[in-house]
């Protein structure tokens, strides 16, 4: 069998681990004990679950990467809240979680940056650039919504204009 090299995130999807049915009830056993480590092993193990849903969306012209991201919140979520005593797989309940967070991104066109957080960033940006204190800045600023990627850019600016 082939392995296709598909990078998201900087993660080469080829090499995702896949997880045995038998490991995985032991490690859902496990992280619903609190066991952390537990917890990341099965989120990695279930990766490859996210990938086939942000798929679904390649068409929507947004960047796979922040898909994946808010994919990989959904699937956090559903991890969190499984309830084994079900009787249903995680795929099962987690792929309506994974779909719902990628929709509620699309739908807002704000993704994980809203209100107060991104006009923080913006403000200490401008500031930082204008040398003033972000407090003398005008309110209008504070309404900045901004997706993942324009976030990733402005934070990337404000790191290469840090005076050392």
């Amino acid at each position: 069998m082939t392995a296709y090299k598909v990078e998201i995130c900087g993660v080469n999807t080829a090499r995702l681990p896949m997880l045995r049915e038998q490991e995985k009830e032991e490690l859902m056993a496990a992280l619903k004990k609190g066991d952390e480590a537990a917890r990341q092993k099965y989120i990695k193990g279930n990766l490859r679950l996210v990938l086939s849903v942000v798929q679904r969306f390649s068409a929507s012209g947004e960047n796979l990467d922040d898909l994946f991201q808010i994919g990989c919140i959904g699937l956090i979520k559903a991890i969190d809240n499984f309830d084994v005593n079900q009787q249903v797989k995680l795929s099962t309940y987690a792929v309506p979680m994974i779909i719902g967070e990628i929709r509620r991104y699309l739908r807002t066109g704000m993704g994980l940056c809203q209100g107060q957080t991104c006009a923080k960033l913006v403000k200490g940006i401008v500031a930082r650039e204008l040398g003033v204190s972000p407090a003398t800045l005008e309110p209008a600023t504070s309404r900045a919504p901004m997706r993942p990627t324009e976030m990733r850019i402005l934070g990337n600016e404000a790191e290469d204009n840090k005076e050392v």
